[in-house]
């Protein structure tokens, strides 16, 4: 049976996110052995798993970017969450993350590539999934194939540590406190006991924390 990760960038008080979702925060210690250590994590996925509002940004980020995460982020299969699917006008519906994004790469001078038609179909085509979140979860889990490993965003990421889905949490843990922002744990009905796994720092000040459910 194939676990259920969790990839998150956090802050050291807990946040996933600024208050409206800004994560301008996360770039100012990734990079270098940070960025390799994501890449490594995301490109040993069998399939990436999001929610409605990360897969609306990923799905038009991801094609044309320069990234490291680019090649594992576009070549490995994703699916989708979203109770009330998705029409055509929702997908062109964009987030603040995206904004972050796009503005850190023009700030760096970063252009995008071209994007090929068939990886732009790719997301096109991904499956939209609109049954029962734990329901779906599970048959996923039980299926052949390397790991499931979950992007978020902040509401997605909740729900799955509320339904205890979540097999393993690696958290890019950044030396910043927001004060206020999107929370991961704060729809958890009860304390939760983590053990951890492993946690390595790295030379910006962001430490990988890997926890399990104890």
């Amino acid at each position: 049976m194939r676990k259920l990760i969790l990839k998150m960038h956090i802050s050291v008080d807990g946040f996933v996110g600024g208050p409206n979702g800004e994560v301008e925060w996360v770039f100012k210690s990734a990079g270098g052995a940070a960025t390799d250590w994501i890449v490594q994590g995301i490109s040993q996925a069998g399939v990436h798993i999001m929610g409605r509002r990360t897969f609306l940004d990923m799905a038009a980020y991801w094609p044309t970017s320069s990234e490291p995460y680019a090649k594992p982020m576009n070549e490995i299969p994703k699916l989708a969450f979203s109770r009330k699917g998705l029409d055509q006008g929702q997908r062109a519906e964009l987030t603040r993350a995206f904004a972050d994004a796009t503005r850190k790469n023009e700030a760096q001078g970063i252009k995008p590539n071209p994007a090929s038609a068939a990886m732009i179909k790719e997301w096109a085509d991904t499956p939209i999934l609109t049954g029962d979140l734990a329901t779906e979860i599970n048959r996923l889990k039980r299926e052949p194939g390397k790991d499931l490993l979950a992007h978020g965003g902040a509401s997605f990421a909740q729900s799955l540590v509320k339904e205890k889905l979540i097999d393993e949490y690696q958290l890019m843990v950044h030396p910043v406190a927001l004060g206020r922002g999107l929370p991961l744990f704060s729809s958890l009905p009860a304390p939760m006991d983590l053990k951890l796994v492993s946690s390595q720092a790295f030379d910006t000040g962001a430490v990988a924390q890997i926890y399990r459910p104890a």
